[in-house]
């Protein structure tokens, strides 16, 4: 990811450089594509106003991401729907899989967001943009003020949560 050091040299064309990579993001937590067009939409019309408060401590992708994330709760506060919803539920086993193989197949991927749904904070959100927001360690230990350690420790605690809740409720 580029840093962008000063406020001085970020303009328009380097934020939409990231605007694919952010909206997979947005679609990742939204899993809706008109929603997520919309967020990311207004997450760079956030951005580009707040420009001259960007100190380039983190990645430009973070801090989109940052952005994004916080619309995103106010969204769901303001309507009272939760981040993720369960209708994301359906039949079907894969045992030997990883939960990031599985992931990929749609009716297995549904069980792993009703089960992420269950999941305390920040496990659920560290889980996500993770494997969702495919982001690495290190932008998710920024977007929480901590360190990759701590990214990585709670992404592996979520994993294994998941793991055993899709055990105990017989999907593995």
């Amino acid at each position: 990811m580029r840093k962008v050091k000063t406020n001085k040299g970020m303009t328009e064309d380097i934020l939409l450089a990231e605007y694919e990579a952010v909206y997979r993001y947005a679609l990742s937590i939204c899993q809706n594509d008109t929603e997520a067009q919309d967020l990311t939409q207004e997450t760079f019309l956030k951005a580009i106003q707040a420009s001259d408060r960007f100190e380039g401590k983190s990645s430009l992708y973070t801090w989109l991401c940052t952005i994004l994330k916080h619309l995103w709760i106010n969204k769901c506060k303001k309507s009272n729907r939760e981040v993720l919803e369960d209708e994301k539920m359906a039949d079907i086993s894969s045992p030997g899989k990883t939960i990031e193989q599985m992931i990929t197949e749609k009716d297995f991927s549904k069980k792993i967001h009703f089960v992420l749904h269950t999941l305390d904070e920040p496990y659920k959100e560290v889980f996500s943009l993770r494997v969702f927001g495919e982001l690495p360690f290190a932008d998710i230990a920024n977007l929480f003020s901590k360190t990759e350690s701590w990214a990585r420790v709670t992404y592996h605690r979520a994993k294994k949560m998941i793991t055993e809740q899709l055990r105990k409720d017989g999907w593995l």
